[in-house]
């Protein structure tokens, strides 16, 4: 949506860097706009409370989608070792908890190697699982009950919520466990086409979950009293140790994709600016989506071990889990009707259809879940509500920093104007200064030239922009200009990243900035070239004018190739003076600010920044975060106000 409107609170300067870009990445075939989208799009963008819901909505989503990799790892590693108790009765749940946590750590601590080791294992795993599941499905269906088939008639959904009545629908809350994983499905995406997943999803897993439940069903058409431990006491007895390892092996894999799609979208976040500075290791030089969060493995590996500890029983974590799960399909659904509507362009009335169809069963659901709140429930909630906060707070604290920034820069010419003034001197090295600025001079950089009045013989101002598209070519990353005359040697760079572009290689940024600075130069001289020439050919009909008239001619030629030879010596010297100031050595100026709310805030206010504030403390340092090195970084300390 940000993309394709004003409707998001990114900020505009962040949407598509060119129409192209926008373009590129625009799905499917567009129609022609109609009023109703139009006054949809127009009364959002206009409505600032608007924006502000729809994108505290959007980050609700995310933080559910956040909480499921909370539970989705304790749910199925749990459920899984539950199985030894079918063999071993007597074996205490404390042991059945203690081996969990075990595999749950295991899971965790190898995140760090990544999945391209062992991703190779990943497709027989699941084949493997899914032939398991089928098979004893239909062999527990022809076995136990085969008229379990018909339950494919609508009449049996009619006939159960008339028969079980309020106890139907309270079922409704573990029903949508069968769904779960669903919604983290657009991790695959990082991996897959999108008609790949289509086709694996609905010729191969689909079928083969139906087939597997049908089985269980029939199964417990005969034997009631198994309810609690049904999938592992209808397994045929000669094969439940293959399939109990099997189980645990597919519920690691099912896990790990739960994790790297948390992985995903906090480093899409965090890019976006709605999330705190985390270090990103990207763990496979070709495929992208592989990459590893120190932090956020850590603390998902806290949680899941102590709500296997906490909780114990698999019943109250699947309360937690389906309401995490149910409401993330909710929020997809509410946004999707904007995406119909707004960027697709569809008529109004499809969108509601839309809505009506998937978010009237979502509803149902979701009333369920809320029905055990107090059984398990609350978990997710809370788990989401810190880390809507903590977003949300990110956010705003970060977006009134860069507006005190644009509110208090300066001009260039004025503090060039002030160089007499301050004594400023020019050292040897260049100098790169990062700002959230694309003009002006930064109050950072201002408070640093008044206090330490000299900066480097060339200065390049860096200012790094995530563009909401997923990549940006390396060709259109850097754009450089250059500020105030020549021989001040000061040249702006904006660095336009994507969102899913890497930032992890300091000394490939430097020397791929410093050549297109080169670059610039180049192109710059040869302008200044074509300029020089035209002038000479405009001056030539009076110079032939003067010729005809004093009997003489000059040769016009000879002072084209003059003044090309001169701006080209111009050219190579300030070529040569960057290589040589380079080798000079390279700083790194940032800014080091702490962000405090004025005494006269609301308190809401106050605290949004005091929770920014905690955040920035305890997150990774901007020069850490960028791969700067150490040793070349200068930190600017200073205060904002806002």
């Amino acid at each position: 949506m940000c993309r394709n409107s004003r409707m998001g609170l990114l900020g505009n300067s962040q949407m598509a860097y060119n129409h192209q870009a926008a373009l590129e990445y625009k799905p499917g075939v567009h129609c022609k706009e109609s009023n109703a989208s139009l006054k949809i799009r127009s009364f959002v963008e206009r409505n600032l409370q608007a924006r502000i819901v729809l994108f505290i909505f959007a980050l609700l989503g995310v933080s559910m989608v956040i909480g499921d990799g909370v539970f989705t790892p304790t749910m199925s590693v749990l459920s899984a070792v539950s199985g030894l108790q079918i063999k071993f009765p007597g074996l205490h749940q404390n042991c059945i908890v203690i081996i969990a946590c075990v595999i749950l750590a295991a899971l965790f601590a190898l995140q760090h190697y990544g999945t391209r080791r062992v991703g190779f294992l990943f497709a027989p795993v699941l084949i493997a699982w899914l032939a398991c599941i089928t098979s004893i499905g239909a062999y527990n269906i022809i076995k136990w009950n085969p008229s379990v088939i018909q339950a494919f008639s609508p009449y049996y959904i009619y006939n159960f919520f008339k028969q079980a009545g309020k106890d139907g629908w309270s079922s409704l809350g573990g029903i949508v466990l069968c769904v779960t994983g669903a919604e983290a499905m657009f991790a695959d995406l990082g991996h897959f086409s999108k008609l790949s997943i289509r086709v694996g999803f609905t010729a191969v897993v689909y079928p083969c979950l139906v087939v597997a439940y049908m089985g269980e069903a029939a199964y417990l058409s005969k034997h009631h009293e198994d309810l609690e431990r049904s999938f592992y006491k209808a397994i045929p007895e000669g094969v439940f140790w293959p399939v109990l390892i099997i189980a645990t092996l597919a519920t690691v894999v099912g896990s790990q994709a739960i994790i790297s799609a948390i992985f995903s979208i906090i480093s899409q976040c965090r890019a976006l600016g709605c999330f705190p500075r985390v270090k990103i290791i990207h763990t496979s030089n070709s495929i992208y989506g592989q990459i590893y969060i120190p932090e956020v493995n850590w603390f998902l590996m806290l949680l899941c071990l102590a709500i296997t500890i906490g909780f114990r029983d698999t019943r109250m974590i699947g309360n937690a889990y389906g309401l995490a799960v149910i409401i993330v399909m909710l929020v997809t659904t509410c946004l999707m009707f904007f995406i119909i509507t707004t960027v697709w362009n569809r008529p109004v009335l499809w969108a509601l259809l839309f809505v009506f169809t998937f978010g009237s069963l979502e509803l149902l659901y979701l009333s369920a879940c809320l029905a055990k709140v107090h059984h398990g429930g609350w978990v997710p909630l809370l788990l989401s509500s810190l880390c809507l906060i903590s977003m949300s707070s990110w956010h705003y604290g970060t977006f009134k920093k860069q507006h005190f920034e644009v509110q208090n820069k300066i001009s260039l010419d004025r503090l060039l104007d002030l160089g007499p003034t301050l004594g400023l001197v020019r050292v040897p090295g260049i100098g790169l200064v990062f700002s959230n600025l694309n003009y002006g001079v930064s109050p950072m950089f201002a408070h640093f030239v008044t206090n330490f009045p000299a900066f480097h013989r060339i200065l390049i101002f860096v200012s790094l922009e995530t563009q909401i598209v997923p990549k940006v070519p390396l060709s259109e990353r850097f754009v450089v200009g250059r500020l105030g005359s020549p021989e001040h040697h000061i040249f702006r760079c904006v660095v336009r990243y994507g969102y899913k572009d890497a930032r992890r290689d300091s000394h490939n940024f430097e020397t791929q900035l410093l050549m297109k600075v080169a670059e610039f130069i180049r192109q710059e001289g040869d302008a200044d070239i074509s300029r020089n020439v035209n002038s000479i050919v405009v001056g030539t009909v009076s110079d032939q004018v003067v010729s005809a008239l004093e009997g003489s001619k000059k040769d016009r030629k000879k002072r084209v190739a003059f003044i090309g030879v001169l701006e080209r010596e111009k050219m190579k010297a300030e070529v040569q003076e960057l290589v040589e100031e380079k080798e000079s050595g390279v700083s790194y100026v940032i800014g080091h600010t702490i962000v405090l709310a004025h005494d006269s805030s609301s308190v809401l206010k106050r605290t949004a920044i005091n929770i920014y504030g905690f955040l920035r403390r305890n997150s990774r340092r901007p020069s850490v975060s960028l791969g700067l090195p150490h040793t070349s970084v200068v930190e600017v300390g200073m205060v904002y106000h806002v």
